[in-house]
């Protein structure tokens, strides 16, 4: 990881250390690639040379405005984002952020805010995660998280998706298998400074999941930004294609990416009581996430093939409800009776074709609006969903959730505090980049879905 103490620092706004191009240039660094995530969720970057890089230290490379109204499926801005062919920000670096590149040597990776005329800009997805973390401040909370990814490692193929091997969940065959691209993909995280926590393979043929340590809410959604774009160029080198599509195959499990969380006050974990309990704040915020859940899931399951994986009895959290250890539900506590439990709370109603920033950020503000509301959070959920009747169902404020996008839209375009926290410039576009997307594909085949998606995710 790139030395924080020599990121660049100004005597005043023109001057920059010289240490940090020292640095560069003993890292070998000949390109800065300045990274952002649009409405679409399409990583993107522009690079500077490090001979020119003195020239946008400060106040970075221009993007345009249209970017934030770019879709998915193409290269073009839709109609009703309030952005068009004139206008631009600039994509400044958040210097903290500066990493190597293991696996991309002569470059290194850092993070944009996008910057309008000296402020963020209303439009930035980095920025509306800035705001929900600074409103979770004012309630004297703090928000730890980490992001679990499900992937798969597919053999190269111009005619068929082939999965890298035809193992079932947990195989140790699958990790001799994959071996060398699981032990690079870690390495390389680590290089990076991501801490690696736990692999296994999936249940699908060759799916697999990496789990990283939490951080606080910011550097959880950068280091979801760096651990796509790791494992993809990783797997790449290994003459793989990964991805993150969070439905490939029709008869095979899904890809979800679920976010961890925990609360934290003057540096403590607040999620559990002295016995053991989940605290009244941590209720009330699991609280606010499931009455905001279908509105909150246009945020954290944005793609049309988000629905084909989020359906009942397959521990992708189809229905509103949450419970102990209960992979059906959208909201699951993890317990260890072996150790203080719960620590943490997990949803699972997330995939990453989610913008991390947009996601994390939508949690927080649903979250927040549960502990300001004091909302009551429902009993527990002790069975499979599914296996209860209707009425059993509405007896315990069991529902279930949307089952396409164009439903999760409609709830978001009703729900006033998400939007609200979103601000009228960002909700409106990024709800255009929704329905754009959702119009375009929502009577498309999952063969024609993956085609498009499978190397954008």
């Amino acid at each position: 990881m790139f030395p924080t103490h020599l990121s660049p620092s100004f005597g005043n706004l023109s001057e920059m250390n010289d240490q940090f191009f020292s640095s560069l240039e003993q890292n070998n660094i000949r390109f800065v690639r300045i990274l952002w995530c649009d409405n679409g969720n399409v990583i993107r970057a522009k690079a500077v040379h490090r001979s020119r890089l003195s020239h946008y230290l400060t106040y970075g490379v221009g993007i345009a405005q249209a970017q934030q109204a770019v879709p998915v499926m193409m290269d073009a801005p839709v109609a009703g984002t309030g952005l068009g062919p004139v206008g631009e920000v600039r994509l400044v670096p958040d210097w903290t952020t500066i990493t190597p590149l293991p696996y991309a040597i002569g470059h290194a990776r850092v993070m944009g805010d996008m910057i309008r005329e000296g402020q963020p800009w209303s439009f930035c997805p980095r920025f509306f995660l800035k705001r929900m973390i600074a409103e979770a401040a004012r309630e004297n909370l703090e928000i730890q998280a980490a992001f679990e990814n499900e992937f798969y490692l597919l053999k190269p193929s111009t005619t068929e998706i082939i999965p890298a091997d035809e193992t079932v969940f947990a195989a140790s065959l699958s990790m001799d298998l994959q071996q060398p691209v699981i032990d690079a993909i870690a390495e390389a995280l680590t290089a990076q400074g991501i801490v690696v926590e736990q692999y296994y393979p999936e249940s699908g043929p060759g799916q697999q999941e990496i789990s990283i340590l939490y951080q606080p809410a910011l550097t959880a959604a950068d280091q979801q930004i760096a651990f796509r774009e790791t494992v993809k160029a990783v797997a790449h080198q290994h003459h793989l294609q990964a991805s993150f599509l969070p439905k490939i195959f029709p008869n095979q499990a899904g890809s979800g990416t679920h976010i961890h969380w925990s609360l934290w006050q003057d540096g403590k974990n607040i999620i559990p009581t002295q016995q053991g309990q989940l605290s009244p704040t941590a209720c009330q915020f699991m609280a606010g996430i499931l009455d905001h859940l279908p509105a909150l899931m246009a945020l954290t399951t944005p793609s049309p093939n988000s629905y084909r994986r989020l359906q009942p009895q397959s521990w992708s959290g189809a229905f509103r409800c949450w419970g102990y250890d209960n992979r059906e539900a959208a909201i699951r506590v993890p317990t260890n009776p072996n150790l203080p439990s719960p620590t943490h709370v997990e949803l699972k109603t997330v995939d990453a074709s989610a913008n991390p920033y947009l996601a994390l950020g939508g949690i927080i503000a649903a979250g927040l609006d549960g502990v300001r509301r004091s909302l009551s959070l429902p009993e527990a959920v002790v069975v499979d969903p599914q296996t209860l009747t209707d009425s059993q169902r509405s007896s315990q404020q069991i529902d279930r959730l949307p089952s396409s996008l164009g439903e999760s839209i409609q709830q978001l375009q009703q729900d006033r505090t998400l939007l609200s926290a979103l601000g009228p410039d960002l909700g409106t576009a990024y709800l255009a980049v929704r329905q754009a997307e959702y119009q375009a594909m929502k009577e498309w085949s999952l063969e024609q879905e993956v085609k498009l998606l499978i190397n954008r995710y």
